[in-house]
């Protein structure tokens, strides 16, 4: 019997002229799945304090190489977006005061993985690239008891040889979201229309059913990920060598 796994994935990003090496979560990811029956379990959770953070995205070109990164500023209340200005500081007592709005946030992550990890029979947790996503939920009190995690990223460039982006694996497997449906090369699951929804570009729970997409293409159609991952690193070092 297969075990269920599950896939974590964590948004966050600096308080805007904040100390760059303190990160606040803004939206938390957690999908189960159950191989028996191919059912998927969705756990989002969303950090509504008042505060701005600096959200950076990658743009990438058409085989997911990235060309150049995005910087937003982002107010998790409002969701309100505004530009970035590098050279913005806050005053040390606004600074404290978003301290104080963030350490609610503590209780409520801490209280949202101890309910989904006893609701959920999983011993597995994906991440992918490092253990950050980890880490942050730890400082912010989570307990992950005897649970064992694996790095999709890592284990993947083990047998490649070469570190795939989330964004390029995204490639190599052609996902999509038709409605309901989760598709790849190889592969369609369907997914609960509430659970659909919140899979949208950028987001916690996107990058979660992209690592399960690709998890279950490399497990279950091996051969077939490999060679179209060697096809993918052709194209990208072919299209290098052509802009040098």
């Amino acid at each position: 019997m297969e075990q269920n796994i599950a896939f974590l994935e964590l948004k966050y990003g600096n308080i805007y002229g904040g100390p760059p090496n303190f990160f606040a979560i803004s939206e938390v990811a957690l999908l189960v799945f159950e191989p028996e029956t191919n059912r998927i379990f969705l756990e989002s959770l969303i950090n509504n304090a008042d505060i701005d953070i600096v959200n950076v995205y990658n743009s990438i070109d058409d085989l997911g190489t990235t060309t150049g990164k995005i910087h937003e500023v982002f107010n998790m209340r409002t969701h309100r977006r505004k530009p970035f200005d590098e050279a913005h500081t806050v005053d040390k007592n606004i600074l404290k005061g978003s301290f104080n709005k963030l350490h609610p946030f503590k209780k409520v992550i801490s209280s949202f993985f101890a309910k989904k990890l006893k609701k959920y029979n999983f011993d597995v947790i994906s991440i992918f690239d490092g253990r950050r996503d980890v880490f942050l939920c730890e400082k912010n009190g989570v307990k992950f008891y005897r649970k064992d995690f694996i790095d999709l990223q890592h284990i993947i460039r083990d047998e490649t040889n070469y570190l795939f982006s989330l964004n390029k694996l995204t490639k190599v497997i052609n996902f999509s979201l038709e409605g309901s449906y989760l598709r790849s090369n190889n592969l369609e699951y369907w997914l609960h229309p509430i659970a659909a929804k919140q899979i949208v570009p950028k987001s916690a729970a996107y990058d979660a059913a992209r690592m399960l997409m690709v998890y279950q293409e490399y497990s279950l159609h091996h051969d077939d990920f490999l060679i179209k991952a060697a096809l993918q690193i052709n194209k990208i070092e072919q299209r290098q060598q052509e802009e040098e």
